[in-house]
């Protein structure tokens, strides 16, 4: 019998290498923002359970102002992408100049929102006394570094879609030490309190800004491309990043509605589901390197006008993404118990957040499996598809969320309740909202 490995064999091992090296590395860029979350949590959680409540707050509504405007880098990637595989390497660049405008006004935008209206974006959370001043005081020291956050989005977008997730990675790697180091000198050395953690973290964005911006910089001038802002430029990548904003302000209320049940559960459930946020961000945004990977070489391929490599990416990416969800879930289910000590000394605390990271992990997999396919229709420009099915689950979400918040008992119960009911209940109307798109073709428009 010939054991030689036929062409399909070898043409997975190829696109397991080119999912790999694009999927690596988009994995520490990814993982950055959750990660300074991750960070300040620990950081914070040392001064005390209303301070931690207070972090839950603040974080959930930066993080919100932050990936509403997710569009950012995901339709810049999937554009860029298409016109590289078109062979207009200076039209690509173009879009990624002009992205890194739109984030800039934008993101001056929402800082003066924020300055402005923080006492009153955390009341409406619904804050107790004790937790309202912290939460305040977070959101203040870092909402300066939103237009930092969102030009990163807009450039680290144009380098996936020019296939280069490495310089993003690096700069996400330099990004997490500096953020560790300035929120433990201005907490602690300083004794700034709860918005020195804040204000490390806007200081650590607009340097990583600073830095991807002046490298796309520098490829645009050497091929020849203005860096002016152009209005009809900027507008284009609005209109393109419309679908996918509406799309996303579905995911943050579903964010947003899970942070007010669990705020009304009690500051021991608000604090433990800070812990438990914070490594579903971590773990999502791991995952969801695969589906970075799977939006530059989707739109690079319909660009080429290769419909048959389309398939096999979705195909392979969502095997990936489903094991990958599998593994990582098997860990943060076993080691619930070992990891919030981390966050806390309160023992009521460390156990709510343990038994809910049981029931998190254990929809891993699902998770894995509607980022990949998020991954593969963005990069197929299929935002208006994702706009009204994020509506759509939305909706199917609000009486599972409704349902905890009224007959959910207070504690450890409530807690696991409220994540079955999101990472298991509206998770899986995601998947099964995909899936049914990703079976068909009208996704699969070919060309630049």
């Amino acid at each position: 019998m010939d054991d030689t490995p036929g062409p399909h064999a070898e043409d997975d091992r190829a696109l397991d290498r080119s999912i790999r090296d694009l999927a690596w590395p988009a994995l520490g860029a990814l993982i950055a923002e959750p990660l300074f979350i991750l960070i300040d949590s620990a950081v914070v959680g040392h001064l005390g359970t209303a301070e931690l409540a207070g972090l839950t707050l603040a974080s959930t509504l930066l993080v919100t102002a932050v990936a509403i405007f997710v569009f950012l880098a995901y339709a810049t990637t999937a554009a860029v992408a298409r016109r590289l595989g078109a062979g207009d390497e200076k039209g690509a660049l173009t879009l990624g100049i002009d992205g890194m405008w739109l984030a800039l006004g934008l993101g001056l935008a929402v800082t003066a929102v924020g300055l402005l209206g923080a006492p009153w974006f955390v009341g409406a959370m619904g804050a107790s006394p004790d937790v309202a001043p912290h939460a305040v005081a977070y959101l203040r020291s870092s909402v300066p570094g939103i237009p930092g956050m969102l030009v990163v989005l807009a450039a680290t977008g144009a380098l996936r879609g020019l296939l280069d997730t490495r310089t993003p990675f690096l700069v996400a790697v330099a990004g997490a030490v500096v953020n560790t180091i300035g929120s433990i000198t201005l907490v602690y050395g300083l004794h700034m309190g709860i918005a020195g953690s804040g204000l490390a973290t806007a200081l650590t964005q607009l340097g990583m800004a600073t830095a991807l911006g002046t490298i796309v910089v520098r490829g645009a001038r050497a091929r020849g491309v203005s860096l002016r802002p152009a209005t009809h430029g900027i507008l284009a990548n609005a209109r393109a990043g419309a679908p996918l904003l509406v799309r996303t302000i579905t995911l943050r209320a579903a964010i947003l509605l899970t942070v007010a049940v669990a705020t009304h559960l009690g500051n021991v459930a608000l604090a433990a589901h800070q812990i438990v946020n914070s490594i579903w961000g971590l773990t999502a945004f791991a995952l969801d390197a695969l589906a970075i990977a799977a939006q530059a070489l989707v739109g690079h391929s319909l660009g080429a006008r290769d419909a048959g490599a389309v398939r096999r990416i979705t195909r392979r990416t969502l095997q990936w993404g489903t094991l990958a969800g599998a593994g990582i879930g098997l860990v943060i289910a076993a080691g619930g118990w070992l990891i919030t000590p981390l966050f806390t000394t309160d023992p009521a605390v460390r156990r709510s957040a343990a038994v809910a990271l049981v029931v998190t992990g254990l929809m891993l997999p699902v998770a894995g499996w509607v980022f990949v396919l998020d991954g593969v229709l963005i990069g197929a420009g299929d935002g208006r598809y994702l706009a009204w099915t994020g509506v759509l689950t939305l909706l199917a979400y609000v009486p599972l969320a409704a349902a905890v918040w009224a007959w959910a008992p207070d504690g450890v119960a409530g807690l696991a309740w409220l994540w079955a009911s999101f990472a298991g209940g509206f998770m899986l109307a995601r998947a099964v909202t995909t899936g049914l798109r990703a079976r068909g073709t009208m996704w699969m428009v070919l060309g630049a």
